[in-house]
């Protein structure tokens, strides 16, 4: 007898194999920081899994006894060769069973939407007092702005540990979303628009995010950091982020760097506070504050150099490649090919690597 080809097994047969490879090729993906919104660490990402939990586990039993009884009755009733069924008995209102699958399932909605409805309503507000951060959504990268104190910077966030924080949220282009899962939930980035977000860090650490709306070529690229760290620390980095941008030495390769960078193109779109605009908060440009470019350990949308292979994830080494060719990085950047030679790529390498 001829066993029979797979594309001839039935489809029940194939589709958990078919499920197996998905799920093999899935753990291929090479992920640095995994967006895992279960590993709560504060009181806001747990308020969302305490309410997911719940939900979670009752619609599996709800799933397993409809598909239980489905499967029950299709084997059980199925027609059978040789074998005659009568037809199933007609039954014209049953007030009882009517009322049961009415009242119940009408109980179930209750019982998952009045803790949802008070959760979302109490997560969507922020408390009066937070520290409060404008965060814009750009393609393809997130600008943060400190209104209580005028720092500007892009793609990592710090915050203080143990302290709410409300996030005012806009976007210059498109629709976004902020997702920071394991401190909170999602919240659009809409155009013209403000939307909050309430972030919570109960202690110092990483803690990687994404846009989650679908905004253009790029958006498998567009990441985010929030980095928390202690108050202290966070004082003296904010006392940090104000001071003017780092004088090169005289004669140096970093010097050297300053000078492409007021030469080129790129003072068409990025700043940096005492070299080509003295008062950054006055202007709104199209590409991230570079005042302070080497105190933040990823750029590019947040995704260099972390997306390198592990022997070439060096910052530096990471910068002249996105300086080589931006578009290879970020498929769709308003960052275009500079046309630049090694010799300028080292020397804006060490004047970027000196704004500290």
């Amino acid at each position: 007898m001829n066993r029979p080809r797979r594309s001839d097994l039935p489809l029940f047969k194939r589709l958990p194999l078919l499920l197996l490879a998905v799920g093999l090729l899935g753990s291929c993906g090479r992920v640095e920081q995994p967006l895992n919104s279960f590993d709560s660490q504060g009181p806001i990402a747990e308020r969302i899994n305490d309410l997911f939990w719940p939900v979670f586990w009752g619609a599996t039993v709800i799933f397993v006894l409809v598909q239980g009884a489905l499967l029950l009755a299709v084997f059980l009733f199925r027609e059978r060769k040789g074998k005659e069924r009568p037809e199933p008995k007609q039954i014209a209102g049953n007030t009882r069973l009517e009322l049961i699958w009415t009242v119940v399932p009408t109980l179930i909605l209750a019982a998952i939407a009045v803790p949802t409805i008070t959760t979302l309503f109490d997560l969507a507000e922020c408390p009066a007092g937070a520290m409060e951060i404008e965060v814009i959504g750009h393609q393809w990268w997130f600008e943060f702005r400190y209104p209580d104190s005028g720092v500007v910077t892009a793609n990592v966030m710090v915050i203080p540990e143990d302290t709410e924080v409300c996030a005012k949220m806009t976007s210059d282009d498109v629709l976004h979303n902020f997702w920071i899962p394991k401190l909170a939930g999602k919240r659009y980035l809409v155009p013209g628009q403000e939307t909050e977000q309430r972030l919570y860090a109960e202690q110092p650490g990483e803690y990687w995010g994404h846009c989650a709306e679908f905004c253009g070529l790029s958006h498998a690229r567009m990441r985010a950091r929030v980095e928390a760290m202690t108050q202290a620390d966070f004082e003296a980095w904010t006392t940090e982020q104000l001071m003017p941008a780092a004088t090169p030495a005289p004669g140096s390769e970093a010097e050297r760097g300053q000078e492409i960078f007021l030469a080129g193109t790129c003072v068409g779109c990025h700043i940096i506070d005492g070299v080509n605009n003295p008062d950054p908060e006055t202007l709104t440009v199209p590409a991230p504050d570079l005042t302070h470019f080497a105190s933040r350990s990823v750029f590019a949308g947040a995704t260099l150099p972390a997306q390198l292979s592990p022997t070439d994830a060096d910052w530096e080494a990471g910068l002249r490649l996105w300086l080589t060719d931006p578009p290879t990085w970020k498929p769709g950047s308003f960052m275009p090919e500079l046309g630049l030679t090694a010799d300028e790529i080292d020397a804006l390498v060490a004047y970027l690597s000196s704004l500290e």
